[in-house]
């Protein structure tokens, strides 16, 4: 039978796509790019906004309406935060975050029973569900080593959908980072919804980076997203000396506004996020710090916002990932009075992106006319397209080979 996956949401939700799809290929189920010509659709969903909760029900709607006779199956967030709604929908397997690695025997034995099959878990003490991977459909490869949260932001609700912190044994990631270089692999990102929690019987993300870059073939080990908080000397101390770490740092800041950080229910202050960043940049000057910040969260008045683009622009982050704040059933936020208008929302949206394309040309343009390592993700005749260990997305005119790293000058 043929399967096709359709994935929204995080690098977490992207590796489970992937490890979904090993499994059913391993099962003798064949994948196949083309919906129209599929037996089994799979939706791997997510809640993080009101937005993708919408893009996910839109789809799933698409699907049954369009190809009819299909197994449908979903999975993932959004399931787990809606479980009935989407009990509602005309859907073959439903799950949420938990059994994504026993895909394949739900399906057999929906195959041979006929029998709709829905499962969720709502208890957030979980154990972690072991995954692995041999292949990855990008050039770099990700690794799921953590799952779930206890940090219960404000206005989060994945806490809630992932359950409490969990990880995976040490050893498993570096057999799976082994299997990936040897594999040809040579970019592996280490992902999870709290990545820098990282734990496993002591050992840390700094003892789990270390060893992973005894791993000959593997060229670079990057880091998905970490919390200001849990870069501690020791972290420091690995970005230091270690040579395969890439130099990008993805470090959610959420608001630059002390203000509005206490209601978001944010570890820290702007003065720590501050010096913890002059920090690194005393240890690695060139490095890419690119972030997330929400605006229009509840309370978050105009000099609120004038505070965040001045400190934004303080910071030179080399790039601000933005998001409206979205209201999220369930969260300490969804209750707070002062809650900010769409259209003020979508002003302040917009001037941020403005700076953010402003930050990040002044960013790239330090690095023209300097020789820099690009690993080839896209080809096409003329053109290679890559990044670069800064994260720089770099265009080549000359046809190269993929998954391979080039020094350049750019």
């Amino acid at each position: 039978m043929k399967f096709n996956i359709i994935t929204f949401g995080c690098k977490v939700n992207q590796y489970e796509s992937n490890v979904m799809k090993e499994i059913m290929l391993h099962h003798n189920f064949s994948y196949e790019e083309n919906l129209a010509n599929c037996n089994i659709l799979i939706v791997n969903t997510c809640t993080v906004t009101n937005v993708a909760d919408k893009k996910c029900l839109k789809m799933i709607r698409h699907l049954r309406k369009n190809y009819p006779k299909v197994i449908l199956v979903v999975a993932g967030c959004s399931s787990q935060n809606k479980q009935d709604l989407y009990q509602e929908m005309d859907i073959d397997i439903l799950i949420g975050n938990k059994d994504k690695s026993k895909i394949a025997d739900l399906l057999n034995k929906y195959i041979s029973s006929k029998k709709r099959y829905v499962k969720f878990y709502n208890d957030r003490n979980l154990e972690f569900e072991n995954m692995n991977i041999n292949t990855f459909n990008h050039v770099r490869a990700f690794i799921k080593i953590e799952d779930g949260c206890d940090n219960f932001c404000s206005y989060c609700i994945i806490p809630y959908v992932r359950g409490s912190v969990r990880c995976k044994e040490f050893s498993e990631v570096i057999k799976e980072a082994t299997n990936l270089a040897n594999n040809k692999y040579y970019e592996i990102v280490l992902t999870g919804i709290h990545t820098g929690r990282y734990n496993s019987n002591g050992l840390d993300l700094s003892d789990l980076i270390n060893e992973l870059s005894k791993i000959d073939n593997l060229k670079r080990i990057r880091i998905s997203s970490i919390e200001i908080t849990e870069l501690d000397d020791k972290f420091l101390e690995t970005l230091k000396n270690n040579p395969k770490v890439c130099n990008h740092l993805h470090i959610p800041l959420q608001s630059g506004s002390d203000e509005i950080l206490k209601k978001m229910n944010r570890k820290y202050d702007l003065k720590y996020f501050e010096n913890k960043v002059n920090k690194i940049r005393s240890i690695r000057p060139d490095i890419s710090i690119s972030t997330d910040i929400i605006v229009g969260h509840p309370y978050e008045k105009e000099e609120n916002f004038q505070e965040c683009l001045n400190f934004a622009k303080k910071i030179k982050f080399s790039k601000i990932h933005v998001f409206p704040y979205s209201v999220r059933k369930g969260t300490a936020a969804e209750k707070m009075p002062e809650q900010v208008s769409e259209k003020i929302k979508k002003e302040r949206v917009k001037k941020l992106i403005e700076l953010s394309n402003k930050l990040e040309e002044e960013y790239f343009n330090k690095f023209k006319g300097k020789t820099v390592d690009v690993l080839i993700e896209e080809c096409d005749n003329l053109n290679s397209m890559g990044h670069t260990s800064n994260y720089l997305y770099v265009k080549l005119n000359e046809k190269l080979e993929k998954g391979q790293i080039y020094s350049r000058v750019l």
